[in-house]
């Protein structure tokens, strides 16, 4: 399609329409041999990242539910010890036995503690993983993508 030309008081102007547009763009593009683009599989592609995004969302959110409910127990784990100390506490009859009594509670606390910190750690590199490989999976995917839609012409 050839586009109309108007002239007015000795100026020349061009008047296209869309579609003249759209097929000279086209016309173009096939002259150039520029690969034409799927603009379905363009959405296609960035509707999985997205949903990548979100499952990765998921897991982090998942695994900060689990550090909290960690917590809680860890919290009440302590609350029980420490009741079940303050029961079971009686007066020692000498100094040795009092300083005795505190090492072992202080010796149970500390482990408690190594133990938890170990636990949370272990929680927390897993949560991470989990979010990090459902994004490494999707950029694997993603250059997968990429490539076939290169080797296929």
């Amino acid at each position: 399609m050839v586009p109309l030309v108007h002239c007015q008081a000795g100026e020349a102007t061009m008047t296209q329409t869309p579609q003249s547009i759209l097929e000279m763009f086209t016309k173009l593009g096939q002259d150039m041999k520029i690969p034409s683009v799927d603009m379905d599989k363009i959405i296609a592609h960035h509707r999985k990242n997205l949903e990548a995004l979100s499952a990765s969302g998921k897991a982090a959110a998942e695994g900060a539910t689990a550090f909290a409910a960690k917590q809680r127990e860890i919290i009440e784990a302590a609350i029980k010890d420490i009741q079940a100390a303050a029961q079971g506490f009686k007066m020692p009859g000498s100094p040795q036995e009092a300083m005795a009594a505190q090492s072992e509670f202080a010796k149970k606390a500390i482990d408690a503690a190594i133990r938890n910190t170990k636990d949370v750690a272990e929680l927390i590199q897993k949560s991470n993983q989990d979010a990090m490989r459902i994004i490494q999976d999707r950029m694997k995917e993603s250059f997968e993508e990429i490539r076939a839609s290169y080797t296929k012409k």
